[in-house]
């Protein structure tokens, strides 16, 4: 008569008591074998043995693991079938929800080189504070007002910034902010009227300065992609793009009214702010100064001008190594385009040529009056070294090119005829 036990258990009893067990009955319990690789229930069939002492000892006789494994099995594929249904259910149900993991973003080729050419020119651009003296009404003290901010950019490793003069124009004090929210007090090294260009320099370490690469302004073509970095509104390193728009433009110094030629136009926005900042081509290359815009609310519309690199380089050098720049004169005043239009004429019309002056010591002759009151018209210029002079704009352009000390023939129409005279080109007065 066997017994089957209706428990499972890991181990098997030390002794089973003989009470209502008959001689050469058999239990069917379970046991692990060590001899699997996972310890694996089996049913083990025992039959009971008398021994000389009287007593019944278990005595294993089968031992049989295939239904349980099979039960195992069994469990096993019911659950895989059961996982599968439910993940089935919830893709059908709502697919978007079974992306967990959101892929990165990708950025285009030429976003990428935009966001690598910021970075890198960013450390380059500084933000400049001009701090003007003004008395208090009631107390009478002295106090620093800032009065305008403007952009500019690190030139070499001795500390030497380049900005816009009408940025520093009428500063007290001066205060270059670098990338790195470090500010320093800045001392003017000189600046340029004409050009609307100026110098400073910082007392900062050579390892917080990062001059900005500098590029040709030549060779620019319109169409061709351009960045312009600065702080318009005073807010903290601001890219905007656009192209070149027109080349060989002419604007007037905020500061004197001369002429700026050559100059680049761009419909990279720039506002109130980016003047002094940098101007650059896709290589991250300087090729001009945002100077100036077009606007009747002062803010961007998409007419911007910068100042040609080739033309800021030579005054900074000039700046840099005398602390002026020494351009040469005619030391004559002129009378206005439209005046000498209205005679019929094209030239430029001499109001005055001061004896002390290079014209003057040539010999050119001053418009004035006779001993009747009658105006007498002065020599009118009409080329200079044979280049062609039509108006005041192209007797700058020419004398631009020309150095001082630099003998120039200057041709005059004088009463009904012309004259060649030379004249010997000197500096400003007050440069001297």
């Amino acid at each position: 008569m066997a017994f089957i036990s209706t428990y499972i258990t890991p181990t098997l009893p030390s002794r089973f008591p003989s009470a209502n067990r008959p001689p050469n009955s058999t239990l069917s319990l379970s046991r692990n074998l060590p001899h699997r690789n996972l310890y694996t229930p089996c049913v083990v069939t025992y039959s009971l043995r008398p021994t000389a002492h009287g007593n019944h000892l278990p005595s294993p006789e089968s031992t049989d693991c295939s239904a349980f494994n099979k039960f195992l099995d069994s469990f096993a594929v019911l659950i895989t079938s059961v996982a599968l249904s439910v993940s089935v259910f919830v893709t059908d149900v709502d697919s978007a929800a079974a992306f967990v993991v959101t892929p990165s973003r990708k950025l285009q080729t030429d976003e990428l080189a935009t966001v690598r050419l910021f970075q890198e020119n960013t450390p380059s651009v500084v933000y400049i504070t001009n701090l003007a003296s003004r008395q208090d009404a009631f107390t009478l003290d002295v106090l620093e007002v800032p009065q305008g901010s403007g952009s500019g950019f690190v030139w070499d490793k001795k500390g030497h910034i380049v900005t816009n003069y009408h940025v520093i124009r009428g500063a007290s004090d001066l205060r270059v902010t670098l990338a790195d929210q470090t500010t320093y007090d800045a001392k003017v090294v000189g600046f340029d009227q004409d050009k609307d260009v100026a110098v400073l320099r910082i007392d900062a370490p050579k390892d917080k300065l990062r001059p900005i690469p500098v590029g040709v302004s030549a060779d620019l073509l319109v169409g061709q992609k351009v960045f312009a970095i600065g702080n318009p509104f005073g807010l903290d390193h601001t890219l905007t793009t656009g192209v070149i728009s027109g080349l060989r433009r002419e604007i007037s110094s905020a500061a004197t009214g001369r002429p700026i030629q050559d100059v680049i136009q761009t419909d990279a926005a720039i506002n109130p702010g980016n003047s002094g900042g940098p101007l650059l081509d896709s290589s991250g290359n300087l090729i001009g100064i945002n100077t100036a815009i077009y606007s009747p609310s002062g803010a961007s519309s998409g007419v911007g001008f910068s100042i040609p690199v080739d033309t800021v380089g030579g005054i900074v050098d000039q700046l840099v190594q005398f602390g002026k720049v020494t351009r040469p004169i005619l030391g004559i005043k002129f009378a206005p385009d439209q005046s000498v239009e209205q005679l019929g004429v094209s030239g430029v019309l001499v109001l005055d040529a001061p004896p002390n002056g290079p014209a003057g010591k040539a010999g050119l002759q001053s418009t004035k009056r006779d001993t009747y009151g009658r105006l007498v018209l002065g020599d009118i210029i009409t080329s200079v070294n044979g280049k062609k002079v039509a108006n005041g704009g192209d007797l700058y352009r020419i004398l631009d090119q020309c150095k001082v000390g630099e003998t120039v023939t200057v041709e005059v129409l004088r009463g009904d005829h012309v004259e060649k005279i030379p004249v010997m080109l000197e500096p400003k007065p007050d440069e001297s």
